[in-house]
């Protein structure tokens, strides 16, 4: 198994080569992303797509960006993320459809040992994260090694996700818990705030 493929697969490896030259092409394209202006919004998300697994339709990405290898990360149609996303991609990132994160949201799959002794001899390890359909993400978020978000969550502005969050649900605070359940009369309520704001354009 190569170190590559231990560091996907959850398990202990040290950075080599291959990795070197994958993270190298990383910060290529990042660069290039990050110089990007305002109206280079179709080279920009050019940029994302050459560097990542994968990006749905409708996708975009604001700059400032920094990411340890973008080619681990899958984003799908209608995401948005605004300025100083963060993802250290050692494992799988997966994000689904109509996802949209506040500024400087952070993913963090890169772990390391406890022990000082194996940390020190640059041994480190990754667990993948994944982030359901239809979440709204504040800004300042950490999101830490493993964790799984459901469908249908917000996520409070500044909060640390360490563990899972099951899916229809708000979770805000550090550590991030689940604060109520998302129901009925929240999609009434904005439904009919949907429905003046239509009435007003009319």
């Amino acid at each position: 198994m190569t170190e590559r493929e231990r560091m996907i697969n959850a398990k202990l490896y040290c950075c080599d080569e291959e990795l070197g030259r994958l993270n190298k092409r990383c910060r290529e394209i990042m660069a290039k992303f990050n110089k990007t202006r305002y109206e280079q919004g179709d080279d920009r998300m050019k940029y994302i797509r050459e560097l990542f697994a994968h990006v749905g339709q409708k996708a975009y990405i604001e700059p400032e960006v920094y990411f340890d290898y973008g080619c681990n990360i899958s984003v799908g149609d209608n995401f948005y993320a605004n300025t100083g996303l963060i993802i250290l991609d050692q494992c799988n990132v997966t994000i689904g459809d109509n996802v949209f994160f506040g500024p400087r949201v952070n993913i963090y799959c890169a772990g390391h040992p406890i022990d000082a002794g194996v940390r020190n001899k640059n041994l480190e390890y990754g667990k993948p994260v994944t982030i359901g359909n239809d979440v709204w993400v504040g800004g300042n978020t950490i999101f830490n090694p493993g964790v799984i978000v459901g469908d249908d969550v917000v996520i409070g502005s500044g909060s640390i996700v360490t563990k899972d969050i099951p899916s229809h649900v708000i979770a805000a605070g550090n550590p991030c818990r689940v604060i109520r359940k998302i129901t009925d009369e929240d999609r009434l309520y904005w439904e009919k705030q949907e429905a003046e704001y239509r009435k007003s354009k009319e």
